[in-house]
Order: C-alpha cells, then sequence, then structure tokens
C-alpha cells in the first residue's frame, strides 16, 4: 500500500460552513486521516470559498498530517465537472480515488479502512447513499482504473458514467458505509446558488451533450473494452461482459436488479 491510501477528489463553489461540515465528516471518521490525500478544485472566481477554506478547513487538514493540493480553475460550470474530477485525479497519488461532494456527510466511523480492505482488487465502490441507488453516488476507483483509461468521465455525470461501466463489467461492489447526500432535493438543505444553478444534460438522447447521446453511449463502451482488456490479462473471468457480446446476457440485467427502489427505471425498455 502506497504512503497515501486514499484520494478525496473534491470540486468546490459557494460553499462554506457546507464544505468545512463535509470534510470534517471525514476527517472525524477516518481511522488513519493521515494517509489522506486531499485534492481540491476551486473556480478562480470564487475568493470567497477560498479564504474561508484556508481560514477553517486547511488547518483541519494540516493538523490531521493529511497531504493536500488546491487547484484553481477558469470556472467551466456544473454541466463540465468532469473537467475538474479528471484534473484532480491526475494529481492523484492514492491508491483509491473517492469523488466526493461539499454536500455529503460521512457517518460510518472507519469507513477509510473498509474502502482499503479491497485494495488489490479491481472494482467499483459504493457507499450506502441515496436510498440504495444501484449507481455509486460518490465513486470509489482503484487510481490503475485512470491509468488505463486516461481519465474518469467524459460527461458531466461521473457517476452515472463510472457506474454503468462497472456494472457492464461486473465489478459494482456495495460497501458497508453510509453517507449522507444533503442535495436540496433529497433533504431540504443546501438551496443555495450553486444548487440552483446546475445545468444537466441528461433527459434528451437527441441533444449532443446529453448522458445517453449515442455517442456518449459509445465511448462507454470503448472505455469498458479496455477496461475488460486489462482485466482479462489479470484473470477476472468477466462472464457478464462476454455474455452481452455472446447475446446470452442483457446489458442491464444485473444494474436492474439491484435497483430494488425503481431508481432507474428507464433502462427497463
Amino acid at each position: 500500500m502506497s504512503e497515501t491510501s486514499i484520494s478525496i477528489l473534491l470540486p468546490t463553489r459557494g460553499r462554506t460552513e457546507q464544505l468545512d461540515r463535509s470534510v470534517s465528516s471525514l476527517l472525524d471518521t477516518a481511522h488513519r486521516p493521515e494517509s489522506i490525500q486531499w485534492l481540491f478544485a476551486f473556480d478562480n472566481d470564487d475568493v470567497d470559498s477560498y479564504k474561508w477554506f484556508a481560514k477553517h478547513v486547511l488547518p483541519k487538514i494540516q493538523a490531521s498530517k493529511g497531504v493536500y493540493t488546491c487547484l484553481q480553475f477558469e470556472p467551466v460550470g456544473y454541466e463540465n465537472l468532469h473537467l475538474y474530477i479528471n484534473a484532480l485525479a491526475a494529481r492523484a497519488t492514492g491508491n483509491w480515488f473517492v469523488f466526493w461532494n461539499d454536500d455529503a456527510v460521512m457517518n460510518t466511523a472507519g469507513w477509510d479502512d473498509v474502502i482499503n480492505s479491497y485494495t488489490g482488487k479491481f472494482c467499483l465502490q459504493a457507499f450506502d447513499t441515496h436510498n440504495l441507488h444501484p449507481y455509486s453516488i460518490f465513486p470509489i476507483v482503484p487510481r490503475t482504473w485512470f491509468d488505463v483509461v486516461g481519465h474518469l468521465s467524459q460527461h458531466q455525470l461521473t457517476d452515472a458514467w463510472l457506474s454503468q461501466i462497472a456494472w457492464l463489467l461486473d465489478i459494482m461492489v456495495r460497501i458497508d458505509v453510509k453517507v449522507a447526500h444533503e442535495r436540496f432535493d433529497l433533504s431540504g438543505k443546501n438551496n443555495d446558488d450553486t444548487f440552483k444553478r446546475r445545468k444537466i444534460f441528461e433527459g434528451d438522447p437527441s441533444h449532443v451533450r446529453d448522458f445517453n447521446h449515442i455517442n456518449y453511449r459509445k465511448k462507454r463502451l470503448t472505455e469498458a473494452g479496455k477496461l475488460a482488456e486489462y482485466l482479462k490479462a489479470q484473470g477476472y473471468a468477466l462472464e457478464h461482459w462476454q455474455g452481452i457480446f455472446n447475446q446470452t446476457s442483457s446489458p442491464w440485467e444485473k444494474m436492474m436488479a439491484a435497483d430494488i427502489n425503481g431508481h432507474l427505471k428507464q433502462y427497463q425498455s
């Protein structure tokens, strides 16, 4: 295991107290906070958020003896969230990359031990959140994923992007770590400008930027293929993936079987 076992990828904008609450929840519940690498993305016009971070949040990270990196970006908006994530991932050094949100709160002590218990296994880990959504809402991937593909996502919906690939390869693992996502539409909290100004490209597959546009679907299949070749070389059987090509398995049967609360009804047809 490398000295840094987990890298937290955390883009943030317009949030102060909530960012403090989110980071503190991870620090307070980690068994080995000194082994966490923190990577933050700030827009260069969001000066107040960075000043708050430097005064209130950074001292806690420094006290934990964790390492940190802060990157500044020209603002490209929520519609380009993946660009922030990919840039942070390029600087990450941990065995596991965790895409975290500034409106997420960790509720399980020793969450880092649980993640690290899968080191050596190639899988996408999923926290227990969002009423058991079949996606990994805050994706946890081995650094090898980034090394093989060269990025984490090519679309703003990083969680959906990575999760669909994981289900195709049958490498999704739900872990017993509970996280509260305090997004406004889920919790009634954080109805701020950051939430209100979100622009999401999903729901119109004819739009060239929509998550389910044919071009993005092809890109996800290409990335799944790259990862499949790597995993086969490592001795993984990938029976579900092979079954898709043999037409003996439906691409989404495993994902839909895990969707016990009907989050993904659009994939039933």
